[in-house]
């Protein structure tokens, strides 16, 4: 059975692997054990922390093979970006260039610097591995956040986006970076990623050009890309598209990659998700039906899994196993949405 729970610090050696392994676009997370430890700290600082309003909290989650105790992933909510240095994206714009009497009208994509999703909460450092790329896990990897973020709405923002990886090659080559970055930069794109993942992405931004840039003067390998996830990234995005997430016209300033947005209270699994009593059925009893997303409303505690259920009006039924998954006990509450 996988099950998603918060990261403990002898997780370190897993969440280390992963981040060697996942490849270019993965700036949340740098391979180098200080810097991941000091993640790993902040995310159970933060579930320990008591919050009146979000702030620099950081959870980070690891999906985890109940039978073997193998870590098979990772995903992570910031609850609110841009309070201690700006928060940039590129909002794609439209400007026009008209003349009657030549019969010219021009509307040219136009990319504005931006700090608009400043404290706004950030779905971020989702990472599957290859071998558990199956059986849902990549469902439960990427909604399990939404289950912990309607049992604790007030530990986030109103509004959540996901900055989606952007093209680039095998070689880690970004044709977004290669068309427009590396103008005012002497360092690849690599070189780049690794200064924004150990926390420097302000540092990058504010040597950008701050004006107004007409994609029309970029070469058209960059502008192609513009909004255009990496392939690898297309499930996640398909995930959080039927969630409601929808792009609103912002990219990453270095890879071009989509930001997508949503309200927090109309993420579907929050929306529609329920929390009922649980009943343990008796050994031998497994209970049948659609595939659903159910966790537990425990804070430090926090579990969740998928399972085949059908819930009653006032009570859902589950297997032992999924009680002892959840740390559950009959009459507990459970929230619970159907996939």
């Amino acid at each position: 059975m996988k099950v998603i729970r918060p990261i403990r610090l002898d997780d370190l050696d897993a969440l280390v692997h992963m981040a060697e392994t996942a490849g270019a676009g993965f700036t949340s997370l740098p391979p180098y054990p200080d810097f991941l430890r000091q993640k790993i700290e902040l995310s159970l600082h933060s579930f320990a922390h008591t919050v009146v309003t979000p702030g620099h909290e950081r959870y980070l989650f690891v999906l985890e093979d109940s039978s073997s105790g193998e870590i098979g992933g990772c995903c992570a909510i910031e609850a609110a970006c841009g309070l201690d240095e700006p928060f940039y994206n590129y909002h794609v714009g439209v400007t026009v260039h008209a003349n009657r009497e030549l019969k010219v009208y021009n509307r040219i994509p136009t990319l504005h610097l931006s700090n608009d999703y400043t404290a706004t909460s950030v779905l971020c450092s989702l990472y599957l591995r290859p071998e558990f790329r199956s059986g849902g896990a990549g469902r439960l990897l990427s909604k399990c956040r939404f289950l912990f973020m309607g049992n604790f709405p007030s530990r986030f923002a109103e509004k959540v986006i996901a900055e989606m990886r952007g093209v680039s090659d095998e070689a880690g080559r970004s044709p977004f970076w290669e068309g427009l970055g590396r103008h005012f930069f002497s360092i690849d794109y690599g070189e780049a990623e690794h200064i924004v993942g150990m926390g420097n992405k302000a540092v990058i931004a504010e040597l950008m050009p701050p004006h107004p840039i007409y994609s029309v003067l970029l070469p058209k390998e960059a502008q192609e890309v513009m909004g255009r996830v990496h392939p690898h990234t297309a499930p996640a995005l398909h995930l959080l598209e039927q969630e409601g997430f929808r792009y609103q016209g912002y990219i990453d300033i270095f890879d071009g990659g989509p930001t997508v947005e949503a309200p927090l209270m109309d993420i579907r699994s929050n929306r529609k998700s329920q929390v009922l009593p649980c009943r343990v059925t008796a050994d031998g009893e497994t209970p049948g039906g659609g595939t659903h997303l159910l966790a537990n409303t425990q804070l430090q505690d926090f579990r969740c899994t998928l399972s085949a259920l059908t819930p009653g009006e006032d009570h859902v039924a589950i297997s032992a196993d999924i009680a002892e998954a959840l740390h559950l006990i009959s009459g507990d509450p459970v929230r619970v949405v159907a996939l």
